[in-house]
């Protein structure tokens, strides 16, 4: 019988997750519009580059096959008055044709450790109530869902 790991290994023997850098900026952008966001490039790669301000606070992660970028994942530390720190997953997409691999998975358990290693014991995530395939992926990998909100926002006047 074969493990989880082995398994996860023949699935994507050449998945390598690491920490994102400009030059992904392309290909993460291309994957913002998998999730139904339009940032532009070089926005995305301004953001990248201040993570180097947020050391320690903020960091994002990219899944890599054969050297190309096929997912990423970015967390930060949320420091609340009304509770204590957690870890919060901002974001997370796999691109089409990967997904199934494991790779969210993956890109997840990089950025709980991340979170453990900062001394935060919780990560949270949220996910729009449309997006029923990753409210069962979160579930089936140990999340529990603990409320259901709705965002509001202001845009500042013209």
């Amino acid at each position: 019988m074969r493990s989880a790991i082995d398994l996860e290994n023949s699935l994507n023997p050449d998945l390598i997750i690491r920490p994102i850098e400009p030059r992904d900026a392309a290909e993460v952008c291309g994957l913002i519009q998998q999730l139904g966001y339009d940032r532009p490039q070089d926005q995305v790669a301004l953001w990248i580059e201040s993570l180097a301000n947020r050391a320690g606070q903020q960091t994002a992660f990219v899944a890599c096959v054969a050297g190309g970028v096929v997912g990423w994942i970015e967390i930060s530390i949320e420091h609340r008055l009304q509770s204590s720190p957690y870890s919060l997953i901002g974001g997370l997409v796999v691109k089409e044709g990967f997904r199934g691999q494991q790779i969210g998975f993956r890109l997840c358990e990089r950025a709980e450790t991340w979170s453990w290693e900062h001394g935060i014991p919780r990560v949270r995530v949220t996910s729009r109530n449309s997006r029923t395939d990753a409210h069962r992926f979160y579930l089936r990998h140990g999340y529990q869902s603990t409320k259901v909100s709705q965002v509001f926002e202001k845009n500042r006047p013209a």
